[in-house]
């Protein structure tokens, strides 16, 4: 049966111009990503591969089972719809199957990292007053120290093994039975809370509907070149805990049938990445721009590999000309940059297929978004002139609001334009460019400064292999720029080094742009999404 909700076109405006929205008043995701395929006894949902390599192959059947066994569960437990269920897990089967025995219940799931220390954790689960945390051996110790100063919380699941306090999820679901009549929920009734990166200031907890599942998915098969394709499997290193693992690469694949495939990938390799892409048959990934250039520095990598990727979705940072390019030469695809955000998820992107993609640019609204560059009081800039990247609502996309915090929610919005906090500008072509977050952007001798730009500039030179550009405080410019630089193998930390980076920076950006101090590190802050966490930069430099 034929899922997509595009329809193939021959040009952008086609495609863009033909789209519009179909939201049906009752909508529960559990649905769409499961109980819909399960009558195919052979299509596989979930590839797992351990931390040993080993395989595991979960079908749409099993996950129904395992879900409905779940949702059983929490029901003989008292829990009711819009009660809240936080999964403290990495790329594991029982995060995928508790989001949707979550859904089916018209309970409330919270994905939370396992990068998170303990504080990081009470914070959230004391902020969606969790009843029922599931979680691993490895990651209990952290809950146990906190439990006692966590009053909503009333029950810990462990997923691998059991304590007196704590039972084991496979245990406590396996008596249950493996039929459940999902809870009938609104396209409006919330699905899942999922908390901001924390790049800027306190997370925040985003309250996602159900109708956001249909909301992400004609961006992402705009920016996926249409999938779902015969043969589609799709895979991310991208934590599960975040808006571009959970929602960009696991349940759109389930919504369209694909095979999906997780990993127990401790920390990014390139090589293995590699082997994942090509064992696995991958056609459709995502990665960050700080994992391909990571993976840039394996050489000839068709040449050990088999690849069968046709599309890559990348973001959360600029892609930039030299990834492009690289793209291309060594791994013969084009990267499809798209962009979005925990609230507003994916409402710009590329698709080589229907324009030409421009280095840098972020590409054009995708189908059924309105986006647009307007100033502090929501009025449009012309084409070329800075201002703030906004999207129009209603759109399906979008946030409810901000968890507890309604002047947050209120400052999201200029008039009906949700406000990405994210500059840039539209040229005569209808393309956006990224200038920098809003507080992530420079302001030296007048001139306001983007990092990316910066950053493009330093890594295309062979010594670079990741760079991180700020502003630090000046008493004279206000701020000077100053970049954090991982060195590429067999380069060695020194000042003729640095003076050759900025001549370097110099002869490509305009002279303000060209970096004032240059700092050789071994590791940079990031997200478990591969962004760069520039605050904690700016943090460590005022406290130094």
């Amino acid at each position: 049966m034929s899922t997509s909700l595009l329809n193939q076109g021959n040009s952008y405006d086609t495609v863009y111009n033909n789209f519009e929205w179909d939201i049906p008043e009752e909508y529960n995701i559990a649905y769409d990503v499961c109980d819909r395929w399960v009558e195919d006894k052979d299509r596989v949902a979930l590839v797992y591969e351990d931390a040993q390599k080993k395989q595991k192959i979960f079908y749409f059947h099993d996950i129904q089972r395992y879900a409905n066994q779940l949702a059983n569960f929490f029901t003989d437990l008292g829990l009711k719809k819009g009660d809240v269920v936080t999964l403290l897990l990495a790329q594991d089967p029982e995060c995928a199957i508790a989001h949707v025995g979550c859904w089916k219940a018209g309970i409330i799931s919270s994905p939370c990292s396992v990068l998170f220390a303990s504080d990081a954790i009470k914070y959230r689960l004391n902020d969606c007053k969790t009843k029922i945390l599931i979680t691993d051996e490895a990651n209990y110790q952290k809950v146990s120290e906190i439990k006692k100063d966590c009053p909503n919380l009333e029950h810990i699941i462990l997923t691998d093994t059991s304590t007196n306090v704590a039972g084991n999820f496979w245990k406590l679901i396996e008596d249950q039975s493996t039929s459940f009549t999902n809870v009938v929920t609104k396209s409006e009734d919330v699905a899942w809370i999922s908390y901001t990166s924390g790049t800027t200031g306190m997370p925040k907890g985003s309250v996602q509907p159900h109708r956001m599942m249909l909301g992400h998915m004609p961006s992402l098969e705009f920016i996926y070149d249409f999938f779902p394709k015969d043969g589609d499997a799709l895979w991310s290193p991208a934590d599960w805990a975040w808006m571009a693992g959970l929602m960009d690469i696991l349940m759109p694949g389930w919504f369209h049938g694909c095979k999906v495939v997780a990993t127990a990938m401790k920390g990014f390799d390139a090589e293995d990445a590699y082997r994942i892409l090509a064992q696995h048959e991958v056609t459709l990934a995502l990665l960050t721009p700080t994992m391909l250039k990571l993976m840039k520095q394996v050489d000839a990598p068709l040449s050990k590999y088999s690849l069968k990727l046709r599309a890559v979705l990348s973001g959360g940072e600029a892609v930039g000309a030299s990834l492009l390019e690289w793209a291309q030469k060594e791994l013969k695809l084009m990267l499809h940059e798209g962009f979005g955000q925990t609230e507003c998820n994916v409402i710009l992107g590329n698709n080589g297929n229907l324009f030409p993609i421009k280095a840098g640019s972020l590409g054009k609204p995708t189908p059924g978004s309105i986006v647009k560059i307007i100033n502090d009081k929501g009025v449009e800039q012309a084409p070329g002139e800075e201002g703030h990247i906004a999207c129009l609502r209603p759109d399906p996309v979008m946030l409810l609001g901000y968890l507890n915090k309604p002047e947050a929610t209120k400052e999201k919005f200029i008039g009906d334009w949700l406000i990405t906090g994210d500059l840039g500008h539209m040229d005569e072509e209808g393309y956006f460019w990224f200038h920098g977050r809003a507080d992530d952007v420079i302001t030296s001798s007048g001139y306001r400064i983007g990092p990316s730009e910066i950053e493009d500039a330093l890594i295309k030179h062979k010594a670079v292999q990741i760079a991180a550009a700020i502003g630090v405080p000046d008493p004279v410019r206000t701020e000077i720029i100053k970049a954090f630089i991982i060195l590429s193998d067999g380069y060695e930390d020194n000042e003729e080094l640095k003076e050759e980076l900025k001549n370097f920076v110099r002869q490509k950006l305009a002279k303000h742009e060209v970096p004032k101090e240059i700092e050789f590190v071994k590791s940079l802050p990031m997200t478990t999404t591969g962004k760069i966490m520039r605050k904690e930069l700016r943090n460590k430099e005022l406290n130094s």
